[in-house]
């Protein structure tokens, strides 16, 4: 995280895309909006687009905005989030998940500043700064033909890589201790303390759903420690080791938990998904993954 910090201090006035790579839940987001808020583009907007789960329709009238009159349902001229960041930053998220047609209108933005809106023949032009992020290592869609080449090498000028978690072992406590203060800063109730075996027990999960899965089951703990000192008792979390050895792999023990809390969330993806404290994209990507599996 250090390398990490290191390197955004050099790129933050580099006006330059950025590209962060890195499983769910692990601050990409958060990065995009350090690089925005601390640099010259700070007064500008800076505008967030989700592009997993939605149809190619919607999503190129999301980022392009749209005439009146070019769909069923276009019942005036529509500003996209493009020309709404003018100036400022656009945040791709899952940007391995956007359509060829979409990827080709994407990169005459970044090569030109230029695009039109769906159903428009006016050329428009904005100018912005590109963060994007996704969850898949993004030169391996390019090699199964899913993503541009060329729009590739646009988007990764620069690179991060967020490290999950389970690679961050000696960060737990600092980010244990961190939630804490921010709960009690947000409530403005005393800070609680995590009593050592449950601190313990938070270092031993390998945390799936990274640092958001992590404050999730923190604010969790708070609220059920009521005015007591954090205990294992309040850690909704499974109590395995990290390296069992001999025993049955964490990835057997990550599906059988989530297996577990969809069960208890009546099979509701989205509430499964809050309660783990990972993107539902994440919990469709691993279902789907299990049931390939066999599982």
């Amino acid at each position: 995280m250090q390398d990490i910090f290191e390197l955004l201090n050099k790129i933050i006035h580099a006006d330059i895309s950025v590209l962060l790579e890195g499983e769910s839940g692990t601050g990409k987001e958060l990065v995009a909006r350090a690089l925005h808020y601390n640099g010259p583009r700070r007064d500008k907007a800076f505008i967030a687009q989700f592009c997993g789960n939605l149809s190619e329709t919607l999503l190129e009238s999301e980022l392009f905005g749209h005439k009146r009159g070019a769909f069923t349902g276009a019942v005036a001229d529509k500003k996209g989030l493009l020309e709404i960041a003018d100036g400022g930053t656009f945040f791709l998220d899952e940007v391995s998940d956007i359509p060829p047609s979409i990827q080709a209108k994407l990169l005459r933005v970044l090569q030109d500043g230029e695009f039109r809106r769906v159903g428009d023949t006016e050329t428009r032009r904005v100018d912005v700064r590109v963060i994007s992020a996704t969850n898949k290592p993004l030169h391996k869609e390019v090699e199964k033909g899913g993503f541009r080449e060329d729009l590739f090498y646009r988007l990764n000028v620069i690179t991060i890589n967020m490290p999950p978690m389970r690679d961050r072992d000696g960060d737990l406590p600092l980010l244990a201790r961190h939630f804490l203060n921010k709960y009690a800063t947000k409530t403005a109730t005393p800070e609680k303390r995590i009593t050592p075996d449950a601190m313990r027990m938070l270092s031993g999960y390998h945390w799936p759903g990274n640092v958001r899965e992590l404050e999730n089951a923190i604010e969790r703990a708070i609220v059920l420690a009521g005015d007591r000192d954090i205990t294992p008792d309040e850690l909704i979390i499974p109590r395995v080791a990290k390296a069992p050895g001999g025993s049955r792999s964490l990835r057997e023990h990550e599906r059988d938990y989530v297996m577990r809390t969809l069960d208890e969330m009546g099979g509701n993806k989205t509430k499964t998904a809050a309660a783990l404290g990972v993107s539902l994209r994440w919990l469709h990507y691993k279902l789907a993954e299990w049931k390939d599996a066999g599982h």
